[in-house]
């Protein structure tokens, strides 16, 4: 009887291990070629709004390694040291704004612009109280700004629009956005200090709108850019594809999971933000709007070529670097178009 146990055991036994040898030669096994991830460092800015949350999405989900990719991410403070990190090669994808984007390819053409990472608020802006409600009322007032910055660029042509010379009629004056919080703290301030206005980027300006501690009287956008490096993309020509694809999912992302981006964005940016004035610097930003993954878009329009070449002349013009640099000349959306066609 146990004889007769035992072979019916052993039979059972090899029967199922036939089945499990037939299953794995029925059902296809992942190749290693077809999990392996090719390697990005990814160089972004941490306390930068809207960009900070669309990179938290990168490292906290799966999104990059469902397109191929691992990320390596690289932190900085503002855009002149990432652009150092760009020219020293420790980067091979940036998220940067167009003024330092310009800045870079006037020193290194070994980068290419691939896609929109998004619109940005720069804003000028006076205390609440103020008896200014326009921009021609600037008129031999004393403005602050960090200069080289976009802010300062917006600042300039809402003065030229409004019929100042920003050289003879404003006393324009450098100012870190920085300082800019210890200044503005009274809902009730009519002047900060000798300081009759101030131009700033956002989160900073946001954060002061939410609180009512200014009064806004222009908004500029700046057009934010992706930009890779060509050597890399030489060494791995699919990644720009692969990235663009990850990058309009995370998109998507966002749109649907704002407080979680939110929170993420918050929690390593360490700052005093709330979900208003998030949202207050997101508000240009279209994608975050849509009804549909489908309408999001990551290319540029007429108007973003138009911005970014003032951005370019801008710099060139005020000295900040020796090259002018046609912004055209250095967008290549090729891999755009072929990652929406996947």
């Amino acid at each position: 009887m146990r004889k007769k146990l035992l072979g019916i055991s052993l039979l059972i036994i090899v029967f199922i291990l036939g089945l499990n040898i037939l299953g794995r030669k029925l059902i296809p096994q992942p190749s290693t070629q077809s999990i392996e991830l090719s390697n990005i460092r990814i160089g972004w800015q941490v306390p930068w709004a809207t960009e900070g949350q669309l990179t938290q999405i990168l490292k906290h989900t799966e999104i990059l390694q469902k397109n191929g990719l691992k990320g390596e991410f690289k932190g900085f403070n503002s855009g002149p040291p990432l652009n150092e990190a760009a020219l020293a090669g420790e980067v091979d994808v940036i998220f940067t704004a167009d003024q330092p984007a310009a800045t870079l390819l006037s020193k290194n053409q070994n980068w290419v612009i691939i896609g929109k990472l998004m619109y940005n608020r720069v804003s000028l802006y006076v205390p609440p109280k103020s008896p200014m409600t326009k921009v021609a009322d600037l008129k031999n007032k004393t403005v602050g700004m960090p200069f080289g910055a976009a802010a300062q660029r917006i600042a300039f042509k809402a003065q030229i629009d409004a019929g100042l010379d920003p050289k003879k009629d404003v006393n324009n004056v450098n100012l870190d956005i920085y300082e800019q919080s210890d200044l503005v703290r009274d809902v009730n301030a009519t002047k900060w200090g000798n300081i009759d206005a101030l131009a700033g980027f956002d989160p900073t300006p946001a954060i002061f709108e939410e609180k009512s501690l200014i009064k806004t009287l222009v908004v500029g956008k700046v057009v934010s850019v992706i930009m890779m490096n060509r050597d890399y993309i030489k060494t791995n020509p699919e990644a720009p594809v692969q990235f663009l694809k990850a990058f309009h999912a995370t998109y998507d992302y966002y749109r649907n999971n704002k407080k979680i981006a939110d929170d993420w964005f918050t929690a390593e940016s360490k700052l005093t933000i709330t979900s208003k004035s998030l949202e207050i610097a997101a508000s240009l930003e279209p994608n975050l709007s849509v009804d549909s993954t489908s309408k999001i878009r990551i290319d540029f329009t007429d108007e973003d070529y138009n911005i970014l070449q003032e951005a370019a002349d801008f710099i060139y013009d005020q000295s900040l670097v020796k090259t002018k640099v046609i912004m055209r000349d250095y967008i290549n959306l090729s891999y755009l178009q072929n990652a929406l066609l996947q």
